[in-house]
């Protein structure tokens, strides 16, 4: 076996490891105020961008169709037209809607070209529509037109020349958008209550969805009430299965607070039954004006000290377990307990080996105070020679502290647990050490077993803790 003699270290607190300083926001309000608020965020967020890609969809499709019908009109014009004697541009046959025909109908067409007069439709009477040689209209060219004070057109124009002439001449037709905005004004009057309702409705729905999801919530927190009045001592109540899990949690809680609890009253009245024996005769021994006065107060003093050393030492590990996140490091502790052991027994030597980042879920305390016990009193009725090895098997964190003395019989291997119970009575001790270890390890799930050791030929006391 390789030896590492265990190399004294700055004691480090595992708990002022320079932790994070996170701002921590708190959680406060009515969860289904919250679950309703996003939802109502939502449904608006959608709501808006739909409700305003709709209204673009409706709105293009009224005004394609509106300009497909001045676009007929156009090509009719231009199919009717034809270049007379004189070079100018008539109409063979006049168009048929008598809005042409009556002065500020708000339907006009006009023809323009060749540096001539524009020929206008009388619906126009004095006014013209504005042309611009900025721009060449072989396509058809829309546009929406505010050249008429208080009437809005859409005009369509083209740029055509006709046969048996070289003037490019422009055919524009015009109308006013007041049929077309009351068409978009209908559609939105429409889509916006709409919207607005199916809105709402989302809204209630979320509303009554948040509510019924959340009911379950109040059956808990009437079971609960029920525990606090007597009534049960768990939720029973069926849920569904997502709260389920939390319920299991709860009462898995419950179930550990009542076995710490009684825990708690067995190590009340045990204490209280060890400690009466003693008192009793000291009270006798008292009255009864015995000699040996000094002895039996000695003497029963050294067993109450033991039993309050042993319930106290248990309610300190009954009350720590109960922390989930319970973190030591083994080889730490190791090598702290051993600087102390070291100091008491100086012509002892202390050696280690193993994992030096094995983590057992056990408080740092109470690791210690378990190792403590055993190096202690391999240190006393040992030989000389110590060694601890640290190792992880079957997810445990086993800790094996050998010595070179004489020893434990398989017989007194049981009995040595016992409280109280000493192999050696000429040392110095209360017979509680590994009592206490065993009792410790056991609340944490733990275990202790005693062995002969193959390499120093004396004890080999085997400590299996959970590790992480």
């Amino acid at each position: 076996m390789a030896d590492a003699r265990v190399v004294p270290a700055v004691e480090t607190d595992p708990d002022a490891a320079g932790k994070p300083q996170a701002l921590r926001s708190r959680i406060t309000g009515s969860l289904a105020r919250r679950m309703i608020a996003i939802a109502a965020l939502w449904i608006s967020v959608l709501l808006l961008g739909g409700g305003f890609a709709l209204d673009r969809v409706l709105t293009g499709a009224i005004t394609r169709n509106f300009d497909s019908g001045l676009e007929y009109v156009l090509i009719a014009m231009i199919r009717s037209s034809e270049i007379g004697p004189d070079g100018e541009v008539r109409l063979i046959q006049p168009l048929g809607d008598q809005r042409f025909l009556e002065p500020y109908s708000g339907l006009y067409w006009q023809i323009s070209g060749g540096g001539q007069e524009p020929y206008p439709s009388r619906s126009l009477w004095e006014r013209r529509l504005a042309t611009s040689d900025a721009h060449d209209d072989q396509q058809l060219h829309t546009y929406d037109s505010h050249q008429f004070p208080g009437e809005e057109l859409r005009v369509l124009e083209r740029d055509v020349v006709l046969p048996g002439s070289k003037t490019k001449w422009r055919f524009q037709i015009a109308q006013s958008r007041e049929t077309l905005d009351l068409q978009i004004r209908a559609v939105r009057a429409t889509l916006i209550p709409s919207l607005g309702l199916l809105g709402l409705g989302l809204i209630a729905l979320a509303a009554l969805q948040t509510f019924y999801g959340l009911w379950p919530l109040r059956h808990i927190r009437r079971a609960i009430a029920a525990m606090r009045g007597g009534e049960n001592r768990r939720v029973i109540a069926p849920l569904p299965l997502e709260v389920q899990p939390m319920v299991e949690e709860l009462n898995a809680l419950l179930a550990h607070n009542e076995k710490q609890a009684e825990e708690a009253r067995l190590h009340a009245g045990n204490l209280a039954h060890a400690l009466k024996t003693p008192l009793t005769v000291l009270v006798n021994s008292a009255t009864s004006s015995d000699s040996e006065l000094a002895e039996t107060v000695r003497r029963e003093a050294a067993t109450m000290q033991r039993q309050v050393e042993h319930h106290l030492a248990r309610a300190r590990a009954v009350g720590r377990r109960g922390a989930a996140q319970a973190r030591a490091n083994v080889w730490e502790s190791v090598e702290g307990v051993s600087r102390a052991v070291a100091a008491l027994y100086p012509e002892v030597r202390l050696d280690a080996a193993g994992d030096k980042k094995l983590i057992a879920r056990v408080e740092r305390q109470d690791l210690d105070e378990l190792v403590g016990n055993l190096l202690e009193n391999a240190a006393k009725y040992g030989g000389g020679s110590i060694f601890v090895t640290i190792q992880r098997e079957d997810g445990m964190a086993e800790i094996l502290v050998e010595d070179d003395g004489p020893g434990i019989s398989p017989v007194d291997r049981v009995r040595i647990f016992d409280r109280g119970v000493r192999l050696d009575t000429g040392k110095p001790g209360t017979g509680l050490g590994l009592a206490i270890v065993r009792d410790v390890a056991e609340i944490y799930g733990g275990s202790i077993g005693l062995e002969e050791s193959e390499d120093l030929g004396g004890l080999l006391v085997r400590l299996r803790l959970p590790a992480v």
